[in-house]
């Protein structure tokens, strides 16, 4: 039975990151002026909002699974309290962070009608931190012999970096934008 809470929270793991960068990345390549229209809006906005349930659906399961397993050590404390692991203290806690900072972002989510437009930009520019972070705790805790839940976590990397790299650099409506980014350079 561990040895299957073991594997289960794994591949729920590298699920998450999957859909995590996913949403990520559709985030990225719809903010701002390129932000779409009408019906498309709505769609976009549901496939965003419907690949984040399904991520912090697996995140449950992950962290649960985590927990619950006993080939390490990770307390229900450490779930909320960064570096508190018995276990790879560091890169747990990167986990940790952000899961912290994905709460921070999904409950102003859910509020987003009832707060500001303001403070719900601020705490959603979490996700530009929270992403790298469960990246590099995917990554990092992914042992040797999974070779393929690190190629897939690596990948997801590229993926997301390509789409901020994107979202920086290409030549849409945004050109003041990016233009206060990068200092003008790149016009």
């Amino acid at each position: 039975m561990n040895a299957a809470l073991w594997f289960l929270s794994r591949a729920t793991g590298v699920a998450s990151i999957v859909l995590l960068t996913a949403v990520v990345v559709l985030g990225v390549v719809t903010s701002g002026r390129r932000r779409p229209h009408g019906e498309s809006a709505t769609v976009v906005m549901a496939v965003h909002r419907w690949l984040s349930l399904g991520m912090l659906s697996f995140l449950t399961v992950h962290i649960a699974t985590a927990v619950v397993e006993t080939y390490v050590s990770i307390d229900w404390i450490s779930v909320l309290v960064p570096f508190t692991s018995g276990y790879e203290a560091f890169w747990v806690g990167l986990g940790t962070l952000a899961v912290d900072l994905l709460v921070a972002v999904s409950v102003t989510s859910w509020l987003r009608h009832r707060i500001s437009e303001r403070a719900w930009r601020a705490v959603h520019y979490a996700t530009y931190a929270l992403w790298p972070m469960a990246l590099v705790h995917g990554f990092v805790l992914g042992t040797a012999s999974q070779a393929g839940l690190r190629a897939v976590t690596a990948a997801c990397g590229v993926v997301g970096v390509g789409a901020v790299l994107w979202r920086l650099l290409s030549t849409h409506a945004d050109r003041t934008r990016r233009d206060a980014v990068l200092g003008g350079e790149w016009s």
